[in-house]
């Protein structure tokens, strides 16, 4: 089995030789130009030097992908459908000021500042080596903590038993948001347990550097035993709710993209199957494993359900 629960990882695996020979200068002032990694407004408390990154409860055996396809080969709609547009457009993004609400029904509600989340993962912070899938896949090194601990922050009432999570809503910065491919701004959503699982994580980083704008920066969720739609990026609000949300996809397509959309090999998109993947830099698919290989951590959550049904 390919998947295994770390009890090491070495910093060579994390940030292989060489990935970094040419490292940004993200000093105030640093010129964004098409397809850079962060734009100039960009410059987070974090700018310079490597997260205080620390190994992670999950992990994978598996290679890393490199870091140039991870910044290179992207879906982010609001900048493009193609796989491309992302690294070349997002250059412009301004991360900073940035600020993510937290509201809904929950005893604190409240508005942070991003650095003051990426703080308040000084003792949970940990390097999540994941598998990602999107119809194509990738083994990432997230940096990033358990969405739970900003939950447990917000203390959800008994009425909260879903929680939506909205992007930026900036056509200015996001000009695919001028069109109608979506209904904007993008909304995604978890039920309650599955946000609480250690597995549902708040990213900020990868390769051990603050996110890359294409990459959903300056902060966005990340599910990895779910479809890569489902972890939702550059993240302005968390709503605790009582009813299911209607996602983005779900709008546009609900007979295609259900509120779940667990990886799951035996249940095909009406257009393909989805029994088969492609791994970014391999020339053969291979066998799409289920929840995405964390089976074995999340299949609990989903004791009892149709997952045909509720794909």
């Amino acid at each position: 089995m390919l998947i295994r629960r770390a009890s090491d990882i070495a910093s060579s695996e994390i940030t292989p030789q060489g990935v970094y020979v040419s490292r940004r200068d993200f000093i105030a002032g640093a010129a964004a130009v098409g397809g850079s990694l962060l734009a100039a407004a960009a410059v987070p408390a974090f700018a310079g030097t490597k997260l205080n990154t620390v190994k992670g409860p999950f992990g994978t055996d598996e290679k890393l992908t490199p870091l140039k396809d991870i910044t290179n080969y992207n879906n982010f709609y609001e900048y493009g459908t193609d796989k491309y547009s992302p690294a070349a457009k997002a250059g412009a993004l301004r991360t900073r000021p940035w600020t993510v609400k937290v509201e809904g029904h929950c005893k604190k509600p409240k508005t942070y500042d991003v650095d003051e989340i990426m703080r308040m993962a000084t003792l949970e912070e940990r390097v999540y080596r994941l598998r990602c899938v999107e119809g194509w896949s990738m083994v990432i090194p997230w940096t990033g903590f358990p969405l739970k601990v900003l939950i447990d922050r917000a203390e959800p009432t008994s009425k909260a038993k879903y929680v939506e999570f909205t992007t930026l809503l900036d056509p200015g910065q996001m000009p695919n948001q001028r069109s109608g491919v979506l209904e904007w701004p993008y909304v995604e959503g978890l039920r309650m347990d599955e946000a609480l699982h250690p597995l549902a994580i708040l990213c900020f980083g990868l390769y051990g550097e603050v996110l890359p704008n294409q990459n959903g920066a300056p902060i966005r969720i990340i599910a990895p035993w779910k479809y890569g739609f489902k972890s939702i990026k550059s993240l302005v609000k968390i709503r605790f709710v009582e009813t299911q949300p209607q996602t983005a996809w779900m709008k546009a397509a609900p007979n295609e993209y259900g509120f779940y959309s667990n990886v799951n090999p035996t249940v095909d998109h009406p257009r393909w199957s989805q029994a088969k993947e492609r791994r970014i830099g391999e020339f053969f698919k291979r066998s799409t494993l289920m929840f995405n290989g964390y089976a074995e951590q999340v299949q609990g959550l989903y004791s009892g359900m149709d997952l045909r049904k509720n794909f």
